[in-house]
C-alpha cells in the first residue's frame, strides 16, 4: 500500500510493528533520540532532530551519529525483507561525508540494493533537513547477513 501524503510504498502493519518494535529495543537510537519516520518494504527512515549532544565542536551533526542513524536505517530496511525468526547484523559499510551536516535535524535513508538469501546489500543515504529543504549530507553502502533467530 502506499502513503497518499509521501507516495512511499508503506510496510505491512505486522512488519510494521515487526520493525518498531525492534527499534525500540536499541539503546543507541533512543540515548541519541532517533525515530522511525517510515517503514516500506526494502526502505526504511530515521530521523535524527538536533540536539547539542549529537553535534560536535563546530556544531554540525557528529559523524559518528551520522553514521549511527546511516547503518540502522539500512539495517532495517533489510530486516524489512527478511522472514520471520531472523535476525541481521551488519557486516560492514562505508559511508561518504559530503558536507556539513547542520539543520533541524537529519534524515536517514535505507534502501536494499540486493536482498540475497544470506547477504543484503544497501544503499544508504543522509540528508541535512532545514526548514523542509533537504541536502544529501552523506551516502554510503552497506553488507549485512541474515541470521536465524532463537531457537533456529
Amino acid at each position: 500500500m502506499e502513503d497518499e501524503r509521501t507516495g512511499l510504498e508503506q510496510a505491512s502493519p505486522e512488519m510494521d510493528k515487526r520493525i518498531r518494535e525492534s527499534f525500540d529495543r536499541q539503546g543507541l537510537m533512543g540515548h541519541l533520540g532517533a525515530h522511525i519516520s517510515h517503514v516500506g518494504p526494502g526502505r526504511v527512515h530515521i530521523v535524527l532532530p538536533a540536539r547539542p549532544e549529537v553535534t560536535q565542536h563546530h556544531g554540525y551533526f557528529h559523524a559518528g551519529a551520522t553514521s549511527a542513524v546511516a547503518d540502522t536505517a539500512g539495517g532495517y530496511a533489510a530486516f524489512t525483507l527478511f522472514p520471520e525468526n531472523t535476525e541481521v547484523l551488519t557486516v560492514e559499510y562505508k559511508i561518504n561525508l559530503l558536507a556539513p551536516a547542520v539543520g533541524d535535524h537529519i534524515e536517514a535513508v535505507g534502501t536494499v540494493l540486493k536482498s540475497g538469501r544470506t547477504l543484503t546489500v544497501c544503499q544508504l543515504e543522509v540528508f541535512a533537513v532545514q526548514d523542509g529543504h533537504r541536502k544529501l549530507v552523506a551516502n554510503g553502502q552497506q553488507t549485512l547477513i541474515r541470521l536465524n533467530g532463537p531457537g533456529q
